[in-house]
């Protein structure tokens, strides 16, 4: 995901555990429960990181001052290949919160089918209250300290929060300057379009949840709904995925009826141009008093009537407090974890189907593993031959949820029986959602790797 923003919303209620960490296990061992061959072993092992790496180090910023700065990188699974997954910068990071994005992304490779494992990173630090150059030496100094932790065929970077293809470049520069002589460029995916980056990886997350939205659609997720056209549409978060999102949608026939940024949003029920919106945003600094709209709070936004309702800005933010409040017909996550469990049970309840994350937008990782392959392959693909694969990709994963989801729905007695019969006692098995549907089908994939693998030694 790149360049997502924290929105400003209420103060959560204290009881909801909203550690990332902590929601991304709960996840997992809610799916587990519809594993029961899952042996418990093994379980453990798949939830887990592979490791954490904490680096700390100075640098002298550009009005001379000498500042520390820490950085994260957590891997979370290699069974299916490199590690993979984006670098944030943010004031808020923390190693819970790269641990459980690092895990998100095993699952969603898995579901994507692609030859990669879950990783990222972060580093704490406010991009706003830094110069380019200060951000060009953080980055560098970063890398450097990684050393040999990072690689093309052992853990790859991408854009992320407050990342970019200038980012990425930087990325590659210093690990180029560490491994002369050989085909680096595989290090990290999003980079600018000349030095190897993928033609169609900007648009990538955003265009990915536009085909999961329109397939899962077709295939009646949410009655009445049969495709985004003409479909009114709320998108939270209006950094790159969320602004691409909302002018692809709108290109697709939806009606943009509300956006919003850090600084709140704007809310038109007849619609409105979102490249307008864009424009403003550039120019003021904010999507706030776009001509012909009503300023909105972030927390109005997300209770907005609307056909669906686009997450895309960061994690927890429709919530125990406020999932009550959601009038949308469809939640499509194009950020990280931005439903909590207890949101999820509320919404669920509500008949409001979700689809997940780890599923809507996993566009960008699939491109960034095609810009990986071209990097190998020393060639650079047509974009519409990259919008083409992604759209075969995207169809097989969407309907691989929903195929898994009436699956497990199908056969919960018999689930149920096979749990009794290995002595696994618990709350009883009930109809999942969209989420645990992909869950399981990831988990399964991963699981079935590291015993085809072996366990080692």
């Amino acid at each position: 995901m790149a360049q997502q923003q924290r929105e400003a919303v209420a103060a959560p209620p204290p009881e909801e555990d909203l550690n990332p960490y902590h929601i991304a296990q709960a996840q997992f061992d809610w799916a587990a429960r519809y594993l029961p061959e899952l042996k418990p072993g093994l379980g453990e092992f798949l939830k887990k990181p592979k490791r954490l790496v904490t680096v700390e180090f100075p640098i002298q910023t550009e009005d001379g001052t000498v500042k520390n700065f820490i950085g994260y990188r957590a891997l979370h699974s290699r069974s299916r290949g490199a590690g993979k997954g984006g670098l944030r910068y943010h004031p808020d990071v923390t190693a819970d919160e790269v641990r459980a994005l690092a895990s998100w992304m095993t699952w969603k490779c898995a579901i994507a089918d692609l030859p990669f494992g879950g990783a990222k990173g972060g580093i704490v630090c406010d991009p706003k209250k830094l110069t380019t150059n200060d951000l060009r030496r953080i980055t560098r100094r970063y890398i450097a300290e990684l050393g040999d932790t990072i690689g093309p065929h052992t853990d790859i970077l991408a854009p992320d929060v407050n990342t970019n293809a200038e980012t990425m470049a930087w990325i590659y520069d210093t690990y180029e300057m560490m491994h002369r002589g050989q085909n680096n460029l595989g290090v990290v995916t999003g980079k600018p379009v000349d030095l190897g980056g993928s033609l169609g990886r900007r648009e990538a997350t955003a265009r990915g949840c536009l085909f999961a939205t329109q397939i899962a659609l077709g295939r009646g997720i949410v009655p009445g709904l049969d495709s985004v056209k003409g479909a009114s549409v709320v998108v939270q978060g209006f950094g790159n995925a969320g602004s691409i999102a909302a002018e692809l949608f709108a290109e697709a026939g939806a009606s943009i009826v509300g956006v919003s940024d850090s600084k709140g949003g704007i809310y038109q029920p007849k619609g409105f141009d979102p490249t307008e919106a864009r424009k403003h945003k550039k120019k003021t600094g904010s999507v706030v008093s776009l001509s012909n709209t009503k300023n909105v709070s972030n927390e109005e936004l997300l209770a907005l009537p609307c056909d669906i309702l686009i997450p895309a800005a960061l994690e927890n933010q429709i919530r125990s407090d406020n999932a009550d409040q959601v009038r949308a017909r469809f939640l499509v996550e194009a950020a990280n974890g931005p439903t909590t469990p207890a949101a999820d049970l509320i919404l669920f309840e509500k008949g409001i189907p979700i689809l997940p994350d780890i599923l809507a937008n996993s566009g960008g990782v699939t491109v960034s593993y095609f810009e990986w392959v071209q990097n190998f392959e020393n060639e650079q693909w047509d974009e519409d031959i990259v919008n083409e694969k992604l759209q075969i990709r995207m169809q097989r994963a969407t309907d691989g949820v929903i195929d898994k989801q009436k699956e497990i729905n199908g056969s919960l007695d018999t689930l149920e029986k096979q749990r009794k019969k290995l002595g696994r006692l618990g709350e009883p098995l009930q109809p999942v959602n969209l989420r645990t549907a992909a869950y399981v089908l990831a988990i399964q994939r991963v699981a079935k790797v590291t015993l085809e693998r072996g366990i080692w030694p």
